[in-house]
């Protein structure tokens, strides 16, 4: 059921006016615009207005969000089918892009439906296609709760690295740098360590987990424990944590880059991960956002169904 603006502003004690600003800046998931009408969910919330008191920080939003999601659930096979599936397109697209990888969204689909590309190099088809294998693989492990381990991100890494068989699920042996990076990755022979102590740290966090996660993702690529694939790998075992911990998975954008890599030189030249945080946060916020929307409008439609 939907109400209109002028029942949704007598219920809110709000102006009509502010009710129509606060649909037009999708800020009350599953409303409707037909025409110049905007139809709202019976249930919908009023949202908080930052100009009258201090605004909710960023995490208390996402937890605020995370709470309201668990009362929806459980999705039904169609909810969770559609969520995933136009995820993992555009999140591959992405995560490869971010290396380097030259085939566009729509040939990244199209490659995933198993078609080949013309005119574009081999690497990049197998690319997408080992990451959207670690994607589901991540899945199952979400679905099973593994625990986060070294075994863990070797099995994950070797899925990630289709094109270089000798290199897959393989610590690197040899020194690397990063170009233009502002840290050098630590030496091979303490990589293991490394690793070992990062993930005692992380298991006996009890920050938040947008914190704790940014804070792990940038030590994890700071050891850059392979020769290749460390990014998407890292960027993996964030989702991994993420979705056993019963949030959405994020998708850090090919045209966000430059402030994601900015992010890990305000870590190594500051010692601040506030960046990363936010990044991080950011992204959450909107698919919780998603998240939401579609299932107040799937719960909506099937009132209706039930009530006509």
């Amino acid at each position: 059921m939907y109400i209109t603006v002028n029942q949704a502003a007598e219920k809110w004690g709000i102006s009509d006016r502010r009710v129509r600003i606060l649909c037009a800046e999708g800020k009350i998931p599953g409303t409707i615009r037909e025409g110049r009408t905007w139809k709202l969910p019976e249930n919908a919330s009023k949202p908080d207005d930052g100009r009258f008191k201090s605004a909710e920080t960023l995490l208390e939003k996402i937890d605020r969000k995370k709470t309201e999601l668990d009362s929806k659930r459980p999705l039904t096979p169609g909810e969770a089918e559609r969520l995933t599936e136009e995820f993992a397109v555009e999140y591959t697209y992405n995560s490869n892009a971010i290396e380097g990888n030259t085939l566009t969204l729509r040939e990244t689909d199209m490659v995933l439906r198993g078609l080949t590309i013309g005119q574009k190099p081999l690497k990049d088809h197998l690319e997408i296609i080992g990451h959207k294998e670690a994607f589901d693989f991540v899945r199952d492990l979400v679905a099973k709760q593994t625990p986060l381990s070294e075994s863990v991100i070797k099995q994950i890494h070797f899925l990630v690295l289709a094109d270089k068989k000798d290199d897959r699920g393989v610590f690197r042996r040899i020194p690397v740098k990063i170009t233009g990076a502002k840290h050098d990755p630590v030496q091979p022979y303490l990589i293991q360590p490394k690793i070992e102590e990062l993930l005692e740290s992380y298991r006996h966090s009890t920050e938040h987990i947008v914190p704790k996660l940014a804070r792990f993702h940038i030590e994890f690529e700071a050891i850059h424990p392979f020769i290749d694939g460390n990014g998407r790998t890292g960027r993996l075992l964030v989702n991994l944590e993420l979705m056993k911990a019963g949030y959405p998975p994020i998708d850090i954008k090919f045209k966000d880059r430059l402030a994601y890599y900015k992010a890990f030189d305000d870590y190594h030249q500051k010692k601040n991960p506030e960046a990363m945080e936010k990044l991080f946060a950011g992204y959450l916020n909107k698919r919780l956002d998603e998240y939401l929307a579609i299932l107040t409008e799937s719960a909506n439609r099937l009132h209706w169904q039930i009530h006509k």
